[in-house]
């Protein structure tokens, strides 16, 4: 048996076109563990949705454990997932190999595997205002792009942060983002951190800093095609088995998409 596992708040709610004479199952409110617990060892699973529907697959249940084969359908708006290992819109994608050994995220108490990566600074703040929006807003066109840069004119300010990576420790000025990355993209198709490669083990932190708001404005939107890389002043890049960015005042981070508010400090473990 082939089992459809559908998010229906995935693609701004718009249902895939799905024949009669499939199994679809809803995920809200699925228990995955018990749902995969109870299939057959030859069934199939096929995942249609976006990049939130994956990390909640990782973190619903022992994806490591599971010997079944799960497909993935993208049916997302951001598909950072998909983008990063060069997939495409109009096929199914074996995910088994891409849900074992993923990193862990620590923060406020709370522990999360991940898939793509950690935005902690502007880009979290990004999240935590699409979310106002969506709350009175359910259905409304979400114009990241624009919140960024109404953050970076005027309502965002940047901290002071300290990373360690490996236990070597580092202290930056004026920083706007401190992301952890397991794959390029995040944000909706920000190559965040271009030379990161998820087989490799490791994972990249990125700070992205700068005194000037015109500076941090200007060279923002290279960042959708990796070009940022390019100012050396206002980025460095890290890698590591271990990274904890800690900011001098809190504010969001998110995961996957997911907001995490009132964060002064994360740690990530490959």
């Amino acid at each position: 048996m082939k089992y459809f596992l559908y998010n229906p708040l995935s693609n701004n709610g718009i249902r895939p076109d799905f024949t009669s004479d499939m199994k679809v199952i809803e995920v809200i409110g699925l228990d995955y563990q018990k749902f995969f617990d109870e299939l057959d060892p030859n069934d199939e699973v096929v995942m249609v949705g976006g990049d939130g529907t994956i990390n909640y697959l990782v973190n619903a249940c022992d994806t490591d454990k599971i010997t079944q084969k799960i497909w993935y359908r993208p049916s997302g708006t951001g598909n950072d997932f998909l983008h990063d290992i060069d997939g495409k819109m109009d096929e199914e994608i074996l995910l088994n190999d891409y849900l074992k050994n993923l990193p862990t995220v620590y923060v406020n108490g709370m522990e999360k595997k991940f898939i793509n990566g950690i935005g902690y600074g502007i880009d979290g703040y990004c999240c935590e205002v699409a979310d106002k929006i969506k709350e009175e807003t359910p259905n409304a066109k979400i114009d990241y792009t624009g919140i960024a840069v109404k953050g970076l004119l005027f309502h965002f300010k940047p901290k002071k942060a300290k990373v360690v990576v490996d236990g070597e420790e580092e202290e930056f000025k004026h920083v706007w983002i401190g992301a952890s990355m397991k794959g390029r993209y995040y944000g909706g198709g920000m190559q965040i951190a271009p030379s990161q490669d998820r087989k490799d083990g490791s994972l990249t932190l990125v700070i992205y800093k700068t005194w000037s708001k015109l500076a941090a404005l200007i060279v923002f939107p290279s960042i959708f095609k990796g070009e940022h890389i390019k100012h050396k002043k206002m980025i460095k890049i890290k890698k590591g088995q271990e990274i904890e960015v800690s900011f001098d005042k809190p504010c969001a981070l998110q995961i996957d998409g997911e907001t995490v508010l009132n964060v002064t400090s994360y740690k990530v473990k490959a």
